[in-house]
């Protein structure tokens, strides 16, 4: 089982970048918007059930890489994994729709465009799964390839941008969502899988 090993602690490592976009959706601060609140407050009651369902994938994936498993078990838990990713950060996408446009300078257009970064993660990791899913498990070195593939594709959307996410959490977006308990949760989460 070797040859898979080193493959999966780099789909991990890959992973765990992934984290970051999550985080992204928190900030701190203070600030007495009310309309601004209610807003943030709507975003983060909708992404922290998804923020527990990305750290769940991500744990589950470091898990299966940790334990001596069979190129079976490593697809199959990769499969779900992008699978719960790709629901995850369409869902938040989909919250971030629904609230609509916060009340800052640029909102509409910071919204549309976390919106459609949400949805383009999202499309991403679903096409993580199929390559994951077409891997041959019996021949284990061409898993092993093909796993490799799967993390440098992994690697390069964890490093990808999340720029739209974090513009639209600049300054009084970020401050108002910093004040509510379900982003901290969010962030603890997904902070707990950054290991």
């Amino acid at each position: 089982m070797e040859g898979t090993k080193p493959v999966n602690k780099k789909l991990a490592a890959a992973l765990s970048g992934g984290a970051v976009l999550v985080l992204a959706l928190t900030g701190c601060g203070s600030d007495e918007n009310e309309e601004l609140n209610s807003w943030a407050k709507q975003v983060c009651d909708a992404v922290q059930p998804q923020a527990k369902k990305i750290a769940s994938a991500n744990a589950a994936i470091q898990k299966e890489t940790s334990d001596n498993s069979t190129p079976e078990e490593v697809q199959k838990t990769d499969s779900k994994a992008f699978q719960d990713m790709s629901e995850a950060y369409k869902a938040i996408g989909a919250a971030v729709d629904r609230a609509g446009a916060p009340n800052v300078e640029n909102g509409e257009k910071k919204q549309k465009d976390a919106v459609k970064e949400l949805n383009s993660i999202s499309t991403s990791y679903a096409s993580l799964k199929k390559q994951v899913d077409a891997l041959d498990t019996k021949d284990q070195a061409k898993f092993a390839d093909g796993l490799k593939d799967v993390a440098a594709e992994l690697d390069k959307l964890s490093k990808s941008g999340n720029n739209a996410l974090k513009t639209l959490e600049e300054g009084e977006v970020g401050e108002a969502m910093g004040k509510q308990a379900s982003c901290k949760s969010a962030t603890a989460s997904a902070s707990a899988t950054k290991s």
